[in-house]
């Protein structure tokens, strides 16, 4: 299938792609992972995403963004990752904290949150896993208090993504007493305030991708509180739905990284086991029909649906569709991807390696597939 744009569309590309001309780096920035000064040269590069209204297209002006509709979103994709623009290092906010508030939030709350969000301003981190509630998010025993106007937050959050460097952090919390799906509330809160200490930890590349997050009495407004009390396992769902089949993962990230392949396979085929030129057209095709799925998707959103849970089947379908296409990388460099002064090999290894946490982040792919037996084919429990 081959898609096509209106004018207006391909206007708008165009205009696009001369802005990230212009103003991407020619150097390649630190990653926001490794280091504080790496993040806040990603922090920067926020804002200037900000000064010319790209931070979030999606979203209202009012907000920070241009009031432009997801086919739109998904053509700017395109060209930013074509671009080889830096990655998004406030992408939970942006991505998935975000569009969850534009569905619950009170226009106080967007109006406070969402232009600081859209411009870097304010950097969130993802607090949802717990040591004994990783992929099983219904079992979080970190609680909120009511007192007054405030909540009073206690427990601890690990993997929580971006939060060595953030400034906020959003996080499940339930109502001491309640069991299960009952009782819990998305609630947000500063990571720099009292009662909290967070403590990174680093991957293998030795980034600190993520931090474990200790909470003793934090007290945060009610203010702070999306949607109603008790109503936190619903909009996490909501909040999971973009996760999983829309936001976090566009189309353009795997089209580019196939592209990339086809040319790495162009110039090394002669001296590869020519059954690899199947897993080449293979990942070529599926970054392709991922794209075609996720316009259907928009489309659909456009048109007044909501997500359910066939985001899953997204999430199982981009996960598996990463390692495969590294992999075959890593088959087609041979001996030689062990050398990370390889020319081309460091991008191949270090997303390999990135790319075998994707069937876990987001909710395990063995999960993704009880919520696809279960809740799309009816299947017993």
């Amino acid at each position: 299938m081959q898609l096509s744009y209106t004018p207006e569309q391909i206007a708008f590309r165009a205009e696009v792609r001369g802005w990230l001309e212009a103003h991407v780096p020619t150097a390649s920035l630190e990653h926001y992972d490794a280091t504080r000064a790496g993040f806040e040269a990603h922090r920067q590069w926020e804002a200037t995403l900000k000064s010319g209204d790209w931070g979030m297209v999606t979203w209202p002006k009012e907000y920070g963004g241009r009031g432009l509709d997801l086919i739109q979103w998904l053509i700017f994709e395109e060209e930013y990752y074509r671009a080889k623009a830096p990655g998004r290092v406030n992408q939970n906010g942006i991505f998935l904290l975000g569009p969850t508030l534009m569905e619950f939030g009170t226009h106080e709350q967007k109006s406070r949150f969402l232009p600081k969000m859209a411009s870097g301003e304010e950097i969130w981190a993802q607090a949802w896993s717990e040591p004994q509630a990783g992929s099983d998010l219904a079992g979080v025993r970190a609680t909120a208090v009511r007192d007054g106007d405030e909540y009073v937050l206690n427990g601890h959050k690990i993997w929580s993504s971006r939060a060595a460097f953030a400034d906020w952090a959003f996080g499940l919390f339930r109502e001491p007493g309640t069991e299960r799906h009952k009782g819990m509330s998305l609630i947000f809160f500063k990571l720099d305030q009292k009662g909290v200490t967070r403590n990174p930890i680093k991957k293998i590349n030795g980034h600190v991708g993520f931090a474990e997050i200790f909470l003793e009495n934090v007290r945060v407004p009610a203010f702070n509180r999306l949607g109603d009390e008790g109503q936190g396992w619903h909009i996490c769902m909501a909040t999971a739905g973009f996760e999983r089949g829309l936001m976090l993962r566009s189309p353009a990230r795997y089209q580019v990284a196939a592209a990339e392949l086809a040319k790495l396979w162009q110039a090394r085929k002669d001296q590869c086991d020519p059954a690899l030129e199947a897993d080449v057209v293979r990942a070529f095709m599926d970054a392709e029909a991922y794209a075609l799925s996720i316009y259907k998707t928009a489309s659909s959103l456009m048109a007044g649906a909501k997500i359910g849970p066939e985001a899953s089947t997204n999430k199982l379908f981009w996960s598996e569709l990463d390692i495969h296409l590294h992999r075959t990388a890593l088959a087609i460099l041979g001996a030689e991807a062990e050398l990370i002064s390889a020319p081309g090999a460091h991008d191949w290894i270090d997303d390999f390696i990135f790319s075998l946490a994707g069937p876990i982040y987001a909710g395990s792919n063995e999960i993704q597939r009880n919520i696809i037996a279960e809740r799309m084919l009816g299947l017993p429990r």
